[in-house]
Order: structure tokens, then C-alpha cells, then sequence
């Protein structure tokens, strides 16, 4: 069974001969700093690379902004660099561009994606995390109410861009799942209402869905955080599956797999287990067996790779994410 063929078998709730064996998440910098001291070759400093070193199934990720090459940089992290209509026209030119920086790496992929190979998974900016870039954290959120009408220009430009994107992407290389960045969720709970969601969100996801799928892509939202109370506005919208399922925000997947049995999900591993040792680990992946059994579901950490967690005991995750991968399927 190739890679494309297992993931689809899994993530369609069908037998496959093993759950895909797969690191979602890029290690932090500060990971793998510790572990070219621990042994990494040096000389691996692409993650695909690392990916195929770790003996992880292959899989490529393409990462589509709707920045410019002379988007301006914010004066501090979570600045805005537009606050109103006027700043917004002001940097226009550099939103939303028609280059296609990207298009030869896709050309390159399209044929390990063709043979079975490689799961490609494309990223566009969703409808909270691109006016958050916009506005800034802080006035992005009074801008629901501040500005309305220009938060729906945003998300309107937005939708248009990432369909044309979907477009010209899919006629080169085909494309398995996507996920929508929007981090829309903190450790307790969403960082908007369901009325915000519906009013300022829900008409583009309407318009984006259905062209997602119309390519038999699966749509993922990747958020972090408690994302346990959004499903339902997810699920009204299209969207199908979620990533990471962060632990320490208190998202239980057992949970979500008994109120939302059709839900498709990837990650939910315990990053901070890994570090304790394999007992740990394993009961972690007792914890998560009775949902990989049932398909519908790819176990993988919930976050990157910290970087207290040794090489070595890098290796014992994947050694145990192997085991159970197996035992998923028998």
C-alpha cells in the first residue's frame, strides 16, 4: 500500500495494512539544535530530509500566502500594519500577489505525489489568522466591532485569492488535504463568539469549502487550543478535520470522537509525555488506541517536537508510534 493510498484508507475510515507513520509538525529550532549535538547529521537542515533520516512516511507541505514579497514587516510581533480602511489601500500592492514562486517545487512533487509516494498537504490563510496579520493580536479583535466593513473586505480578497490559488495549484500537483491556518482557539476556548464566527468567518468558509472539495481534498482548520466548542461551527461550514488536538488545552479526543463520530482528526499525542520515557509514552498511546482504531484518525504529536526531549528518546516515540500504527489496523 503506498502513502497516498494508506492515508486516504485512514483518514475514510476504511482498513488499511497501517496507520500512517507521520511528523506533522516541523521541529523547533531549538530541537534540533540539541540533536545535531546528540548525533543528527549536520548536514540535514531540510525537514524532508529529516523526515526520510527518522524513516517517517513521506509527505510535502506547501505554505501559500497571501503576502507579497514587499509586505511590510510589523514593528514588533502581533503589531497590525493597516488599522483602517486608508493604511489597508496604502499596502494593497504587496497583498495578495499573482507571482509563482511556488509553482517549480510543486512541479518537482507532483510526480512522487503521482507514484504514491508523497501525501501533499497544501496551507492557506484562514478568515481569523489573515486580518489578525492585518490589524495586529489586539486590535484585530475590536475590529469586529471597529470595522466591520473592512474585515469583510479582507476576508472577501482573501477568499478570491486562496480559490485562485486552489486553481492554479491543483492543475499541477493534486493535493490530499489542506489545512486553513487560523489558531482561532487559546487554552480556554475560542477567541471569538459564534455570532463573530457566523458573521465574519462562515460566509467565506462557505465559498472556499466546496471548491476544496470539488478537488477530493480533505479540509482540515489547523488551530491550536481548546477547539472542542468550534466543531460544530466547523462542521456547518464544510470543514471535515482539525489538527492538533493540543492536550495541555484540555482537548480530549475520546470526547470528540463520542459527540462528533465523523470528525477526522491528526496529532493529539502529549508532546510534554515524551520526555518522561517510554512507560509514559505507551500509556499515552493506550489513551489514543481506541480512536486509531477506528479510523478517521492519524495519532502524531499535538505540537512540534520540544526541545527537552532528547534524540534518543525521539527515537523510542517513534519506535512506540510504529507499534501502534500496527495495532490501529488488527
Amino acid at each position: 500500500m503506498t502513502n497516498v493510498e494508506r492515508f486516504h484508507k485512514t483518514m475514510n475510515f476504511e482498513k488499511a495494512d497501517r496507520m500512517p507513520v507521520v511528523e506533522w509538525a516541523v521541529w523547533w529550532d531549538e530541537t534540533l539544535e540539541r540533536w545535531y549535538e546528540e548525533g543528527l547529521p549536520k548536514n540535514l537542515t531540510d525537514e524532508n530530509d529529516i523526515r526520510d533520516y527518522f524513516g517517517l512516511d513521506s509527505y510535502k507541505t506547501f505554505w501559500i500566502s497571501p503576502k507579497g514579497p514587499n509586505f511590510p514587516e510589523p514593528v514588533s510581533y502581533g503589531a497590525g500594519i493597516a488599522h483602517d480602511l486608508a493604511e489597508y489601500k496604502a499596502i494593497h500592492s504587496t497583498l495578495y500577489p499573482k507571482g509563482d514562486n511556488w509553482k517549480r517545487e510543486a512541479e518537482k512533487w507532483a510526480q512522487r505525489r503521482e507514484s504514491g509516494e508523497t501525501v501533499v498537504w497544501l496551507t492557506l490563510l484562514g478568515f481569523f489568522w489573515w486580518p489578525r496579520d492585518i490589524f495586529g493580536i489586539e486590535p484585530h479583535l475590536y475590529a469586529f466591532y471597529d470595522q466591520p466593513d473592512l474585515m469583510h473586505r479582507i476576508n472577501q480578497e482573501l477568499v478570491e485569492y486562496n480559490v485562485r490559488i486552489l486553481e492554479e495549484f491543483t492543475a499541477i500537483c493534486p493535493v490530499d488535504f489542506m489545512t486553513l491556518a487560523e489558531d482561532l482557539s487559546y487554552n480556554h476556548g475560542p477567541m471569538l463568539s459564534e455570532d463573530l464566527f457566523e458573521e465574519f468567518m462562515s460566509p467565506y468558509y462557505k465559498m472556499l469549502v466546496p471548491e476544496i472539495k470539488r478537488h477530493g481534498i480533505i479540509p482540515f482548520v489547523d488551530s491550536d487550543g481548546d477547539i472542542m466548542p468550534i466543531i460544530p461551527w466547523l462542521k456547518r461550514v464544510g470543514v471535515e478535520a482539525i489538527l492538533p488536538l493540543e492536550r495541555m488545552a484540555g482537548v480530549d479526543i475520546v470526547k470528540l470522537r463520542e459527540d462528533h463520530p465523523d470528525w477526522k482528526m491528526m496529532g493529539a499525542f502529549d508532546k510534554t509525555v515524551v520526555k518522561k520515557g517510554p512507560d509514559a509514552m505507551r500509556a499515552e498511546f493506550e489513551r489514543l488506541l481506541p480512536v486509531m482504531k477506528q479510523g478517521g484518525y492519524i495519532a502524531a504529536m499535538d505540537h512540534q517536537t520540544p526541545p527537552d526531549v532528547s534524540i534518543d528518546m525521539y527515537r523510542e516515540y517513534l519506535k512506540l508510534l510504529r507499534e501502534y500504527a500496527k495495532k490501529a489496523t488488527q
